[in-house]
């Protein structure tokens, strides 16, 4: 049980939607011990606020307009250190989980959490704690392990992976590259035996899963 005599855990909350802010506010206010007191709706006010406040806790939204999340967590440990960034999204994504472990982040947090777990999770930050479970360190692991093989194909071979992506055979992406479709299959035969997939289905759903995103331009 939390000391409720202690100074409380003040909170600086970061999201582009002002419903979600809400949600998570509210969501917090059952803690005696956590006190919300800000909140920023894209990365430029979160280091207009961090600057003023200097609150114990930052919840960043991993998409949000402005600079990215992890480029905010390396601008606070760098100026402010005493306040720990924890990224707390929708988007449970390998991708966006690996980023984080690597950016040296101590956390990624999932709206998804029910109430206790995720105020839970934020006491644990306070303490100094690093949240990272063992399944979400092998997730990231095989993340690595397989985007590393994005570095063995071709410029070309990548076009064709990312049309193969959106459902296009070998005729239709001969027509979009402007190639014969004996080039087409020579490059997807190719891209096929890289990726260690065995066919076009294969191909796609490894694409779908692990071909990068580009999260920072999209909010949510």
């Amino acid at each position: 049980m939390p000391n409720i005599s202690s100074p409380p855990i003040t909170i600086l909350i970061a999201d582009d939607e002002e419903f979600a802010r809400a949600g998570i506010r509210t969501l917090l206010s059952r803690a005696d011990d956590l006190e919300v007191i800000g909140e920023a709706q894209d990365g430029f006010e979160v280091k207009e606020l961090v600057t003023q406040l200097r609150p114990n806790i930052l919840l960043l939204d991993y998409r949000m307009p402005g600079p990215r999340a992890y480029e905010i967590e390396k601008w606070v440990r760098e100026n402010y250190p005493e306040t720990i960034a924890l990224v707390l999204t929708a988007h449970n994504r390998d991708e966006y989980l690996t980023k984080v472990i690597d950016a040296g982040m101590p956390g990624f947090l999932l709206k998804s959490e029910n109430a206790e777990r995720l105020i839970e999770l934020i006491r644990r930050a306070a303490r100094g704690e690093t949240l990272f479970d063992q399944a979400q360190l092998n997730r990231a692991a095989r993340w690595r392990e397989e985007t590393n093989k994005l570095n063995q194909l071709t410029p070309r071979e990548r076009e064709i992976l990312e049309l193969i992506k959106q459902g296009l055979d070998n005729n239709a992406i001969a027509q979009a590259l402007n190639v014969s479709v004996k080039t087409a299959m020579y490059h997807t035969t190719n891209l096929f035996r890289k990726l260690q997939v065995k066919n076009r289905q294969e191909a796609a759903l490894w694409a779908v899963k692990y071909l990068p995103d580009n999260p920072d331009i999209s909010p949510g």
